[in-house]
């Protein structure tokens, strides 16, 4: 059995996952695609204190610019969850990359190795003509898989194209949909959007203060602006301008919030068509949700002792 808590960013999964790791006496796997890199703290919201006291398997696994893909994160995560149930632990994991989710539980079939030159190609097309011109190739060959990305994921975009052109299957024919390769409990903790635009302003606020400017200057300075500027890099993209002179830092801020309401609207669109247990973060908090997903385990009989134990925080 694992347990998944998930939900789109800024919804309290942190928090939450780290008090649940205290009182089940576990460690926890991320499920964040950002957080994998080193020295990408202020901007993946890493739960730094957490850290500190619950070990978090998948977090600071390479250097940024390094390729981490889905295929990684799989291997990486399964052998985290074959050792937690070897020393009888729950595996807990803890994100929001939908994609990573996906092939955590339901597994991936083996793609061809990328095809360089054809990535290449790929890649310039999209230079010449946009990158919408290439989403919309690929919603004509593979509506399944691209109705999950962003038009402006190019990476993922570039990416299932590649495989189609070199098998000729679907990108999301890769994918097993059938059913968990777990026994698992997934939760899905659920913000109204009005409350979740309030705490993404409020996180992007506070990123500032901890000195996100400073640590995107300085993976600048490693010379990484072509990796901080992917899609997936939410959060120091859109300062590159500001640091170039470009925008002004409101502005910079400004745009981190647009982006990342963006994606958590693509997280709750996802996450509601799952059928998992549904967490009302706003009805209960954090203690709250705490008590009620230990009451489910309790239900499903995998932390029976609940009622003996009292609030931790």
């Amino acid at each position: 059995m694992i347990l998944v808590v998930a939900g789109p960013t800024a919804s309290g999964k942190s928090e939450l996952c780290c008090l649940l790791a205290k009182r089940l006496n576990t460690e926890i796997i991320s499920a964040d695609s950002m957080a994998v890199y080193r020295g990408m703290d202020i901007g993946t919201a890493k739960p730094v204190q957490c850290m500190k006291e619950i070990k978090h398997h998948l977090v600071d696994e390479v250097d940024p610019g390094v390729v981490f893909d889905a295929r990684m994160f799989e291997e990486r995560a399964l052998r985290a969850v074959e050792d937690l149930l070897r020393r009888k632990k729950i595996p807990l994991v803890c994100g929001g990359s939908y994609l990573y989710l996906q092939v955590l539980l339901y597994g991936i079939e083996d793609t061809p190795p990328p095809d360089w030159k054809l990535r290449e190609r790929l890649y310039l097309i999209a230079r010449r003509r946009g990158n919408l011109w290439l989403y919309q190739k690929l919603l004509v060959v593979d509506p399944l898989y691209a109705g999950k990305i962003s038009p402006n994921d190019l990476r993922r975009v570039v990416r299932a194209l590649e495989v189609f052109l070199q098998t000729g299957r679907p990108f999301s024919s890769f994918h097993r949909w059938s059913s968990p390769r777990f026994q698992c409990l997934c939760f899905y903790l659920k913000r109204s959007r009005s409350v979740l635009a309030e705490r993404i302003a409020q996180r992007a606020q506070l990123m500032i203060q901890q000195g996100l400017v400073e640590e995107v200057r300085r993976l600048m300075q490693m010379g990484l602006e072509n990796f901080l500027t992917s899609q997936q890099a939410i959060g120091y993209k859109e300062l590159i301008p500001y640091l170039k002179g470009e925008i002004t830092l409101s502005d910079a801020v400004n745009n981190i919030i647009r982006n990342t309401l963006q994606y958590a609207k693509r997280q709750m669109r996802w996450f509601s068509k799952q059928g998992w247990i549904e967490v009302d973060m706003d009805a209960l908090g954090t203690e709250g949700a705490l008590s009620f997903i230990l009451e489910k385990l309790k239900e499903a009989g995998i932390y029976p002792d609940v009622s003996a134990h009292g609030s931790q925080g």
